[in-house]
């Protein structure tokens, strides 16, 4: 009994060791299957994503593989946006590589700015591309990566392109990052054309350059502008001179001038015209020996004025100077006389003042010099009394002496009070007595 069971027991036991062999052979499966089901799905769920901008691109023959769609996924790249200019150039007849677009996408910025930018490069591409252009797409990305306006530029470039000028991409980028005004010059270039005046590109760059407006220049030289001279200002729209008889003439001249574009660069502007104008407007009137002459003869103001070369070293040329309108104003001569005879008439009595003041003070001076002698006098009438004493003294003066001297002193007191007493009163009695 006991060899039957150990084989039994052995037969089960390698029964048992092949059916687990199996069964990890099975879970081995079930995961691969788990899998490869997981990736499938995946796969299935990008290409649902993907699909629809997928066959957008495969029906406008603008192909966009699953890669290149998944690759801007990764990198944070708005395909639909890359997918819908890519289909859109390709319209247009253009050709735009798919990386292209991305790297310049990812070159401004990636989202928010290159969803501004991005769409310009390409429709500057298109309109250059209608207008019978042929610009490369790098020039564009490159330009406006420098901060240049592409529009701007492809469409100055359209338009000289149309107008038959010899310009180029180059040259408009140059000078638009030179901070020029790339219209106002590429529309001076067609209207010299247009007008027969010989006007190249790079004198036009460096005239707008210099900050003068070439396109207005270059439309002054076809049709001359007319300066009022002086300009309209509040309280002053003549130029006033005075005649040699002294009258006020106020005149009104209107320049008409033509710029001169050999002499844009470095020339004055139309305040230097308006103030030699007026200049000679002046000096003009104030040879003239009357005013009745230049109401006579306005032209001869004009004719005078031109002789000068006044524009000389100016942008402009003048063509004619003509007189406006001729005014009478005040009589500056009168009045001058006027003002310069109340000026000798305060003179005079300055001169008057100082004059009376110089005798006032001489006045007082004398008067102090008589109060000074009449203190003097005093001094030396107090000494007679003792003069007096002294002869009697001595025996030299009698009684009868005093006698007479007293009343000759009475009768002379007498006579002054008839008379009215003089000044300096009634001298005093010898010794102080009456």
């Amino acid at each position: 009994m006991s060899p039957l069971l150990g084989l039994a027991d052995s037969a089960r036991s390698a029964v048992l060791a092949q059916l687990g062999k199996e069964a990890e052979g099975l879970g081995l499966w079930w995961i691969l299957i788990a899998i490869g089901v997981l990736v499938a799905l995946v796969v299935l769920a990008v290409i649902i994503s993907f699909f629809n901008l997928w066959i957008q691109a495969l029906a406008a023959n603008a192909r966009v593989t699953f890669i290149e769609l998944i690759g801007m996924k990764f990198r944070r790249v708005n395909s639909a946006l890359v997918v819908e200019l890519r289909i859109t150039a390709r319209q247009a007849g253009i050709d735009l590589p798919v990386r292209s677009l991305e790297a310049h996408y990812l070159a401004l910025g990636g989202r928010g700015v290159g969803e501004k930018y991005l769409p310009i490069v390409v429709r500057s591409l298109i309109t250059s591309h209608k207008a019978g252009l042929k610009i490369e797409s790098r020039d564009l990305e490159a330009f406006q990566l420098a901060n240049g306006d592409v529009t701007v530029v492809v469409n100055a470039l359209v338009a000289a392109h149309k107008a038959g000028l010899d310009v180029t991409l180059a040259q408009l980028q140059a000078h638009y990052l030179a901070r020029g005004r790339v219209e106002k010059v590429v529309n001076a270039l067609i209207a010299a054309r247009r007008a027969g005046i010989p006007l190249d590109f790079q004198r036009a760059a460096a005239i707008d350059l210099a900050g003068r407006d070439v396109e207005d220049a270059v439309h002054t030289s076809v049709n001359p502008k007319v300066i009022d001279c002086p300009r309209p200002s509040p309280g002053k729209d003549t130029v006033a001179g005075v005649a040699k008889d002294g009258i006020e003439v106020k005149a009104k001249a209107r320049v008409t001038v033509r710029a001169n574009l050999d002499r844009l660069i470095g020339g004055a502007t139309e305040e230097t015209i308006i103030a030699r104008v007026g200049e000679g407007i002046v000096t003009t009137i104030g040879s003239s020996a009357s005013h009745k002459e230049v109401l006579e003869n306005p032209d001869r103001i004009s004719k005078v004025v031109l002789e000068k070369g006044l524009d000389a070293g100016t942008a402009f040329e003048i063509l004619s100077i003509d007189i406006a309108d001729v005014d009478i104003g005040a009589n500056i001569g009168a009045r001058l006389q006027t003002d310069q005879a109340e000026a000798d008439k305060k003179v005079a009595q300055a001169k008057a003042e100082e004059r009376k003041a110089l005798a006032l003070a001489e006045e007082q001076e004398m008067k102090a010099r008589t109060q000074e002698m009449r203190a003097r006098v005093v001094a030396a009438e107090a000494e007679i009394p003792l003069a007096i004493a002294e002869a009697f003294r001595s025996g030299h003066l009698g009684i009868m002496d005093y006698y007479r001297l007293r009343n000759i002193q009475a009768d002379t007191a007498m006579r002054q009070a008839i008379g009215g007493t003089p000044e300096g009163g009634t001298p005093s009695a010898p010794g102080g007595q009456p």
